[in-house]
C-alpha cells in the first residue's frame, strides 16, 4: 500500500442545495429557506416515508392529469372551468366551477417537496461525508502503524472543537504510541502522555502539546546527522531488509550505446540506490545481450568488412558500421546468412578462432560502455550474460522434460503450456526444432544460477513494457519448476521516449545526447548574470545536463511514454533538473557566505514563523516519499518532492534573511537552510544526480 503524505482533508462539501423553484415565481429565482413545515411531525418521518409519499403524491397528480384529460372532452361546455382546472400548477388552485379533484387534498405543496429534496440530499451527503471519513480513517491506521505524523493545521481543522481532555499532537513521528491500535481517530489521552513521561504531570496541556510538537519538529534538525536524515524513520522497520538483485541497463555487445537503454539505466540505478538507502544488500547487475545469432553476423561481417585498425581507433562506431553492412547484404545473400550460421556454430563449439574474436568484441564494449556509465554516475558490481548459462538453458530443457511440462507443438518447437485452464491456449517456446535454446530459456536458467548463487530475497528487472509478456511467462515457468521465490521477482516495466530520433528516421547514440546536454548548457550558463565562476565549467554543464535528462524522464509514471523536449527540460525556472542544481547551488553558496553563523546548536523558538515551518514540515515528509517509492518504485513521488523543497526554499530564501539579522535569528535560518540544502542533495543522489556546489 502506498503510503500517503499527510492527512486528507474531510470530504468536500457540496454547494448549497436550491428547493424547487416555484411554477409562478420567476425562473432566475430559488425559493428562500424557510422552517419545516411539518413542525415536530417532520422530524419522526423517516427518509422511506417521505419518499413514499412523494411517490403517492406523483401517482395522485398523474392520475388527476389523466382525468382532467377526460373531463375536457366531456363537458366542452365549460372551456374556461377547465382551461383554468387543467392549468392550475397543483389541485386547489383553480377558481370558478367545481371539480371533481376538489375534496383531494395534496399531502406536499411544491415548495415543501423542494424541502424534503433538499433534505434528503443533505441527509445523503452527511451519509457518504461519515463513510469516507470511516475508510480514510482506517486505511490511515492501518498505514502509519506504529506513530502519527500530521501538521498541526491539519489536525486542528478536523479534530479543533474537541475537548480539551484529549490532545492531537501531528508532530510526534519520533513517538511510538502504544496504544494507536485502539485510537483510529489518533487521539491520545493525557494520561498516556503523561504516564509515559511524554509530558509533565501537570500544567497547560494545551501548551505542554504545543511546545512538545515543536520541539520533535525541529529535534532532527539540531544534530549533526542531516545525510542521514529522514533514513532512520520507524516508518522503514515495518520494510523488509535483505539482498535486493537488480538487473538493468542490459545493451547488446557489439553495438553503441543508443539513447533508448538510457532509460533502463537511470531507472535501475535509482531503484538500486533507494533500495540501498533503506538498508538493503544491494547487488547491481548488468546482463549484457552477448550471445545469438547477431554474432554470427557480427562474425562472418568482420571477415568480410571489418579493420583491426579501424577497431583500436574508434571501436564500437566501427562494429557498429560492420554490423550494418553484413545485414544489408544477408537480406539478399543466402551465402552470407550461411556464413553467419556456421560461424556462430563455431561459437557455440567454442572453437578458438571464433571464440577468441567474441571475447575481443565482449571487452571493447565493455569497456566502451563503462565510460558512459561513469558519465552518468553509474557502476554495477556485476557484468553478466547471456554466453554464461549456455549450459544451464539445456539443463533448465531437462528439467521441464522429466517434470512432464515440456511439449511439442506443431512445428517442433519445445512449448511450456503457461493457459491457465492447461488447454494449451497459450505457451511459451523454450526450444527450437534444431535443439537449440531461445532468450528466455537462457533467463531462465540465469535466474535459478543468481538464486543458487546470491540467496536473493528479492529480484527486479528493469526493460521496456514491451518485454511485460517474456517476464510474465519466465516467472510462470520458474513457478512450474516448483521454484516458488519466483514470486519475489519483479518486472518494472518502462514506457518508449518520442522524439530522440533524427528526422531521418536514424537511432540516436546516448553519447550523442550526453554531448548535446552538457554544450546547451554551457551555452545557458554563459548568456546568465547569475552565474557564478567555477572551477571546471564542462564538468558542471555535464552535470547539470545529465540531471535535466533524469529528471525529465522521471516527472511521471514510468509505463508512460514522453516526449523528449530539450527546451523545456534545461529551462532554469521550471520543474526541471536544473531547477534542482540551480537551488542546491544557491544554499551552498548562502552556507560558504555566512561560515562563521553557523552551528548546531541553536534556538527552536526562532523559527516558528509560517515560513519556517512550512519548509520544515515539508522536510518532515520525506521518510513517507522515500517509502511511497519503494512500495511502487515510482522515482515521481521523489522528484515531485525535491521540486516543492525547491520551492519552497526559494519562498523562504526571500522572507528569512540570515545577513542583517540578530546572530541567533541567523543562527537559526541557517541551519534551516542547510538541513534543507542536505535532504535536497541526498534525494539528488537517490535519483542519480550529482549536486554541484557552483552554478
Amino acid at each position: 500500500m502506498a503510503c500517503g503524505a499527510t492527512l486528507k482533508r474531510s470530504f468536500p462539501k457540496k454547494e448549497e442545495v436550491h428547493p424547487i423553484m416555484s411554477p409562478v415565481s420567476s425562473p432566475q429565482k430559488y425559493l428562500r429557506m424557510e422552517p419545516s413545515p411539518f413542525g415536530e411531525v417532520s422530524s419522526r418521518l423517516t427518509t422511506e416515508q417521505i419518499l413514499h409519499n412523494i411517490k403517492q403524491e406523483y401517482k395522485r397528480l398523474q392520475k388527476r392529469r389523466h382525468l382532467d384529460s377526460t373531463f375536457q372532452q366531456e363537458s366542452s361546455c365549460c372551456p374556461l372551468d377547465l382551461q383554468n382546472h387543467s392549468g392550475s400548477a397543483l389541485p386547489g388552485t383553480s377558481s370558478g366551477a367545481s371539480s371533481p379533484f376538489r375534496k383531494e387534498q395534496p399531502l406536499f405543496s411544491l415548495r415543501q417537496v423542494g424541502m424534503i429534496c433538499e433534505r434528503l440530499l443533505k441527509e445523503r451527503e452527511d451519509k457518504i461525508r461519515e463513510e469516507y471519513d470511516e475508510i480514510l480513517t482506517t486505511k490511515l491506521a492501518e498505514q502509519y502503524d506504529a506513530f502519527v505524523k500530521f501538521t498541526h493545521d491539519q489536525l486542528m481543522r478536523r479534530f479543533g472543537e474537541q475537548p480539551a481532555s484529549c490532545v492531537f499532537v501531528g508532530l510526534l513521528k519520533l513517538l511510538e504510541l502504544v496504544l494507536l491500535r485502539q485510537s483510529p481517530d489518533f487521539k491520545l489521552s493525557i494520561n498516556t502522555l503523561r504516564s509515559s513521561g511524554v509530558l509533565p504531570s501537570s500544567g497547560d496541556t494545551q501548551q505542554q502539546s504545543e511546545e512538545l510538537a515543536n520541539r520533535k519538529m525541529l529535534e532532527p534538525f539540531g544534530k549533526e546527522d542531516d545525510h542521514t536524515f529522514g533514513l532512520n524513520s520507524e516508518l522503514f522497520k515495518t520494510l523488509k531488509k535483505g539482498t535486493t538483485l537488480v538487473e538493468y541497463s542490459s545493451p547488446n555487445i557489439a553495438k553503441k550505446f543508443h539513447a533508448g537503454h538510457l532509460r533502463s539505466t537511470i531507472i535501475g540505478n535509482f531503484i538500486a540506490n533507494l533500495k540501498q538507502s533503506l538498508g538493503n544488500n544491494v547487488i547491481r547487475m548488468n546482463y549484457l545481450g552477448d550471445w545469438g545469432m547477431q554474432f554470427g553476423l557480427l562474425g562472418a561481417g568482420f571477415g568480410k568488412f571489418g579493420c583491426q585498425e579501424k577497431l583500436k581507433e574508434n571501436p564500437l562506431q566501427h562494429l557498429f558500421e560492420v554490423y550494418v553492412q553484413v545485414n544489408k547484404e544477408a537480406e539478399h545473400n543466402e551465402d552470407t546468412m550461411q556464413a553467419a550460421r556456421d560461424f556462430f556454430r563455431q561459437l557455440e563449439q567454442h572453437e578458438s578462432e571464433a571464440v577468441s574474436l567474441w571475447q575481443q568484441f565482449r571487452e571493447i564494449t565493455v569497456d566502451e560502455y563503462q565510460r558512459v556509465y561513469k558519465r552518468l554516475n553509474v557502476h554495477f558490481d556485476i557484468y553478466s550474460g547471456e554466453s554464461f548459462h549456455q549450459h544451464g538453458a539445456q539443463e533448465v530443457v531437462q528439467q521441464l522434460q522429466s517434470r512432464g511440462l515440456l511439449k511439442t507443438s506443431e512445428t517442433g518447437a519445445g512449448v511450456v503450456d503457461t493457459s491457465t485452464d492447461g488447454d494449451m491456449s497459450s505457451v511459451c517456446a523454450v526450444q527450437r526444432a534444431d535443439g537449440t535454446t531461445l532468450y528466455i530459456t537462457r533467463d531462465l536458467a540465469a535466474a535459478i544460477d543468481r538464486k543458487e548463487k546470491y540467496n536473493f530475497d528479492e529480484m527486479i528487472y528493469v526493460t521496456d513494457k514491451g518485454q511485460a509478456n517474456h517476464f510474465n511467462q519466465l516467472f510462470h515457468v520458474l513457478r512450474a519448476l516448483g521454484h516458488s521465490w519466483a514470486d519475489r521477482c519483479e518486472h518494472v516495466p518502462f514506457g518508449l521516449v518520442r522524439g530522440m530520433s533524427t528526422r531521418s528516421g536514424e537511432v540516436v547514440f546516448l553519447e550523442d545526447v550526453l554531448n548535446e546536454a552538457r554544450n546547451r548548457m554551457l551555452h545557458n550558463t554563459s548568456q546568465s548574470k547569475t552565474t557564478k565562476e567555477m572551477d571546471d565549467p564542462e564538468d558542471t554543464a555535464e552535470k547539470v545536463g545529465i540531471s535535466a535528462l533524469i529528471v525529465q524522464d522521471f516527472k511521471g509514471p514510468l509505463h508512460s511514454d514522453y516526449k523528449f523536449d530539450w527546451d523545456r527540460m534545461l529551462q532554469a525556472k521550471g520543474d526541471t533538473g536544473v531547477f534542482l542544481q540551480y537551488t542546491h547551488a544557491r544554499l551552498c553558496s548562502l552556507i560558504r557566505r555566512n561560515e562563521g553563523v553557523g552551528g548546531f546548536i541553536f534556538d527552536p523558538s526562532l523559527l516558528l514563523e509560517p515560513t519556517s515551518i512550512i519548509v520544515l514540515q515539508h522536510l518532515l515528509r520525506y521518510d513517507e516519499v522515500l517509502y511511497q517509492s519503494s512500495q511502487d518504485l515510482q522515482p515521481k513521488h521523489l522528484v515531485n518532492f525535491l521540486l516543492k523543497l525547491c520551492h519552497l526554499v526559494a519562498s523562504a530564501h526571500r522572507e528569512l534573511p540570515v545577513k542583517g539579522s540578530s546572530q541567533d535569528v541567523a543562527q537559526a535560518r541557517l541551519r534551516l537552510f542547510s538541513g534543507a540544502g542536505s535532504v535536497l542533495a541526498g534525494g539528488m543522489r537517490i535519483l542519480g544526480i550529482t549536486p554541484v556546489d557552483k552554478m
